[in-house]
């Protein structure tokens, strides 16, 4: 157990020093002010400040996985009944990244000085979004914070879940492209170049397979550097015109209209676009608010413009569906089940109820794409290096028929 310093004022209004040896300061105030006495100042003892200073633990920023942690342990021990700073107090003391141990720190720190856990969390928005905070600030309303971080907890497991299976989708493919390429670029390097010396006795002309490969492999070895120069500025180039406003909607929308991913992606943004929604709604946040969130966290803008357009709608007494219809993304189902739920007053149910709808369509989507991606790459990859290989072998076959003769 941590060792404690503390100074504090007897109501004479003499300075009491001492150590002592408490779970967390919390737990030093309480026994403090059960004496009488009015604490001024708590600190760690010398040998727990240097244990804290070298403490190890893991590097890097918090993600998705740490929230989710942080939010399911929250609520189980606001349910049990523990105090809020002494929940941050052991979130902090257990949290095995150094950064997230950081931001406990400040926030459990930003509560004792008298600031609401909302307030607290909104200083730390790249751990905490705004869905995050609006979910927190609809618990603290309402007296059910505990309720509210299990529906948080419960919506990030089912983001995290999806984020893990498009990266397998994805991932896949990738890394086999990128092996592809080493492979080729290895042969056109060091092997071609040896047939070639073989092929410049020949004194004929060349199969053009031949040629095609022969150039590929004297413009590597002559320009590789500015090859790989070049590539890394397209990619570069790419990337910061899909920062700007026109280029990341134009890649959102071509995302969703491109072949086989297409429909994978849009099946995951509608899946995350109800399922935001609808915990929103059902935390009691405002519509307008809550349409407001949900488009920020959408992860697309052309489904951002959607749902800031049925915002729009809202505001003038129309119907939320219209906008999603004439945005030209919307299965006509999702649009059919909204527009029920706001006819009846299910409107929460009703995306709950489309959020599992597409779920289970994204796992069904992603086992149907690992299965039907590794035929294509091993065709894609015969394609390729067989090219290379064949090509290499034409002229020896013509060589066999010139000896032959």
């Amino acid at each position: 157990m941590p060792s404690y310093q503390y100074v504090a004022r007897s109501p004479e209004g003499k300075t009491v020093s001492g150590t002592t040896q408490a779970a967390n300061q919390s737990t030093v105030v309480k026994f403090l002010r059960d004496q009488g006495l009015t604490p001024t100042s708590i600190q760690l003892g010398a040998a727990e400040q240097v244990k804290t200073k070298y403490a190890r633990g893991k590097r890097g920023k918090p993600r998705l996985e740490d929230t989710v942690i942080v939010s399911r342990q929250m609520a189980t021990m606001i349910r049990a009944g523990l105090p809020l700073i002494e929940v941050l107090d052991i979130l902090a003391d257990q949290s095995e990244k150094i950064s997230m141990k950081k931001i406990l720190r400040e926030i459990e720190k930003d509560v004792e000085s008298g600031a609401s856990f909302t307030e607290a969390i909104q200083k730390h928005p790249i751990v905490f979004d705004n869905f995050f905070v609006s979910m927190v600030r609809a618990g603290e309303a309402s007296g059910m914070l505990d309720s509210i971080l299990d529906q948080v907890a419960s919506y990030e497991e089912k983001v995290l879940s999806i984020r893990r299976k498009i990266k397998m989708a994805v991932m896949y493919p990738v890394t086999v492209s990128i092996i592809a390429s080493i492979i080729t670029t290895f042969l056109l390097i060091k092997v071609v170049p040896v047939f070639q010396e073989i092929f410049a006795d020949l004194g004929s002309d060349l199969p053009l397979p031949t040629r095609i490969t022969i150039w590929m492999s004297r413009t590597l070895q002559d320009h590789l550097i500015k090859v790989i120069i070049i590539l890394i500025g397209l990619i570069f180039l790419f990337r910061q015109w899909g920062k700007t406003k026109g280029g990341r909607y134009k890649l959102d929308y071509l995302k969703l209209r491109i072949p086989v991913f297409g429909p994978l992606f849009l099946k995951v943004a509608i899946a995350k676009f109800t399922r935001t929604l609808g915990t929103l709604i059902r935390a009691g946040v405002n519509i307008l608010y809550a349409l407001e969130i949900t488009a920020k966290t959408a992860g697309n803008s052309v489904i951002e413009e959607a749902v800031l357009k049925t915002r729009t709608s809202i505001q003038s007494g129309e119907s939320i569906t219209r906008p999603l219809i004439d945005s030209g993304c919307f299965p006509p189902m999702v649009t059919r089940m909204i527009d029920v739920g706001e006819r009846t007053g299910a409107l929460e149910s009703m995306l709950s109820k489309i959020a599992d709808f597409y779920e289970d369509q994204v796992d069904a989507a992603v086992a149907g794409l690992t299965s039907l991606i590794e035929p294509l790459l091993i065709v894609f990859l015969g394609v390729v290096i067989g090219f290379v290989v064949i090509s290499m072998f034409l002229p020896m076959f013509k060589m066999v028929e010139i000896i032959s003769k």
